[in-house]
């Protein structure tokens, strides 16, 4: 699927943050079919039982979806996650390319509601969730920080698509 446009990174974030040496350093894109995506891999430390991924960071890479999907059409809204319903398909492994995926489903003035999921490269679901967001001024979610200088990471890497199954 072709990317029209990449989104900025944040500072520390667990899942987007560039200098976070226990976080992902994920990167998202914003696709032609109006979703986000990203190309991604969980470590080693990132497990819970041997090969397998622990299930609150799983639930974290699809909350973090759950907001970038709401910037492919606006970079400047945020919000805070009202709920996160979560369903692990099949047991998500580390060291191994998965592809995260968000697309918003229902959108009003004040809450998004979006879907999210992870991919194998086979294109096998592995975890989804349903995302529940409430817009809210960034000023009350983050006093006394620049959230702009926080999230001012944009890294060009040239990619052009990302391809699964």
């Amino acid at each position: 699927m072709k990317v029209i446009s990449k989104q900025k990174n944040s500072r520390m974030c667990v899942i987007c943050g560039m200098e976070n040496c226990f976080g992902l350093k994920a990167q998202f894109y914003n696709m032609e079919d109006g979703s986000v995506m990203t190309p991604f891999r969980f470590r080693e430390e990132h497990q819970s039982y041997p090969q397998r991924v622990h299930g609150g960071l799983i639930a974290s890479m699809l909350d973090e979806l759950g907001l970038r999907a709401c910037w492919v059409n606006n970079e400047y809204i945020f919000g805070v996650t009202l709920s996160l319903e979560v369903k692990y398909r099949k047991p998500v492994p580390y060291d191994t390319d998965l592809i995260g995926r968000g697309i918003v489903k229902n959108e009003s003035s004040k809450f998004v509601t979006i879907n999210t999921e992870i991919l194998d490269k086979k294109g096998t679901l592995l975890a989804n969730a349903e995302v529940k967001y409430m817009k809210l001024d960034v000023s009350k979610i983050a006093q006394n920080v620049d959230v702009h200088e926080e999230m001012d990471y944009f890294i060009e890497d040239g990619l052009k698509e990302i391809n699964f199954n």
